[in-house]
C-alpha cells in the first residue's frame, strides 16, 4: 500500500485505487484519537485557509467539515449559494476564481450539478474536495460508511452490504459501490424498479426489488432517503405504499442476521425508510457514522494539504 498521498483533489471514489482508499481509511483511524484528547486540536493546518462552498442545503456534512478544519487549526471561509453573487447571475467558475484570488489553499464544495467539483478541480490549482455533487458522488460519506463497517466488523473484504431506497438519485450509493467493491465487499441494491438506474448491474452489484431477499444475508443494511427534491415525476404510488414494502422495522429485522448493522447517511425520515425503534435500537450505528465522519474528513484535509509538498505520509506532519 502506498504510504504517501499524491492526488491534488478528492472528487470521487470511482477513479481511486483500492490502495488509495485504504490509505484514507487508515489515516482516519490515526486521527480518530484527536477528538478524544482534552484539547481537541492539532496544528497540522495552521496557516492554511479552507473555503467551504455549499450551493445546496447541508447539515451533517457542512458541520463535519467545519469542525474537521477547526480541529486541524485551519482558517475557514463559509459560503452558501443563497447568500452569494450566484443569485445575481455570477457563474460558478467566476465565483470560485474570486474566492481563489483570496489565496485559499483548499476548497470543499457541494453542488446540485453532477460533475461541478470535477470541472473546478481541472481548472484550479488549489485542492478541491467533493462534498456531494448532484446524483453523481459523495466520496466522504462513502468513506465514513466504510470506516464504520470496518470498525464494527473488522474488515470490508467479504462483507455483504445491502442498500435499500432511492438508488436512482443517490450519490451516496454510487460512491459506496465504487469503494466497497474495490475493497472486496459484496453489494446488493434494492428498490422499486422505477428507482433503480438503468444498467446498475454493470457496477458489479446484485440487484433486487425484494426487501426480504436483499436483507437475508446482509451484514449491513444501509437505508437511503427518498429524494423528492430531485424527482420531477412520481416513481411510486405513495409514500405509504413505499413504506409498506421497503421500510426496515423490528418485524422485518427478524429475517435479517442477528448481528446486522443498520446505517443511514441522513437525514432520516422516521417512519418511512426505517422505524423509530430500529433507528434508536441496538442495531443502529447511525450516530457512529456521524462521529466517524469527523475523523474521515480530517484525514482527507490532512492528506490533500500535503500534495503541494510531494505528498503527505500517514504518520507524517
Amino acid at each position: 500500500m502506498p504510504s504517501v498521498w499524491k492526488r491534488k483533489d478528492l472528487v470521487g471514489l470511482k477513479d481511486l485505487t483500492a490502495e488509495e482508499i485504504q490509505l484514507l481509511l487508515d489515516t482516519a483511524k490515526s486521527l480518530q484519537q484527536v477528538s478524544l484528547r482534552p484539547v481537541k486540536k492539532v496544528p497540522t493546518l495552521r496557516g492554511r485557509t479552507v473555503a467551504n462552498l455549499f450551493f445546496e442545503p447541508s447539515t451533517r456534512t457542512r458541520i463535519s467539515f467545519e469542525l474537521a478544519e477547526k480541529r486541524l487549526s485551519a482558517d475557514t471561509i463559509q459560503f452558501t449559494g443563497s447568500n452569494s453573487s450566484a443569485v445575481k447571475g455570477e457563474n460558478l467558475k467566476d465565483t470560485v476564481r474570486n474566492i481563489e484570488a483570496l489565496k485559499v489553499d483548499l476548497i470543499v464544495m457541494r453542488h446540485f450539478s453532477s460533475g461541478a467539483p470535477h470541472r473546478l478541480a481541472q481548472s484550479l490549482p488549489v485542492s478541491v474536495v467533493n462534498a456531494g455533487d448532484g446524483i453523481n458522488e459523495h466520496p466522504t460519506q462513502a468513506l465514513l460508511d466504510m470506516f464504520t463497517i470496518r470498525e464494527k466488523k473488522g474488515t470490508l473484504s467479504g462483507i455483504q452490504v445491502a442498500f435499500v431506497g432511492d438508488i436512482l438519485h443517490s450519490r451516496v450509493a454510487r460512491s459506496n459501490i465504487w469503494g466497497l467493491t474495490k475493497l472486496g465487499a459484496k453489494v446488493t441494491v434494492c428498490a422499486p424498479k422505477t428507482l433503480l438506474p438503468a444498467g446498475i448491474e454493470t457496477f458489479g452489484v446484485r440487484v433486487t426489488s425484494s426487501l426480504e431477499e436483499a436483507i437475508r444475508d446482509a451484514d449491513v443494511i444501509n437505508l437511503l432517503r427518498i429524494q423528492t427534491e430531485r424527482q420531477d415525476e412520481c416513481y411510486f404510488p405513495s409514500i405509504r405504499e413505499y413504506a409498506n414494502n421497503y421500510q426496515i422495522n423490528s418485524e422485518i429485522l427478524k429475517r435479517a442476521k442477528p448481528d446486522v448493522l443498520i446505517m443511514h447517511p441522513g437525514p432520516v425520515n422516521r417512519g418511512i425508510e426505517l422505524s423509530s425503534e430500529v433507528m434508536d435500537g441496538p442495531y443502529s450505528v447511525i450516530l457512529d457514522q456521524v462521529t466517524n465522519g469527523l475523523a474521515v474528513r480530517m484525514a482527507v484535509l490532512y492528506l490533500l494539504s500535503g500534495t503541494r509538498r510531494g505528498g503527505r505520509k500517514v504518520n507524517g506532519s
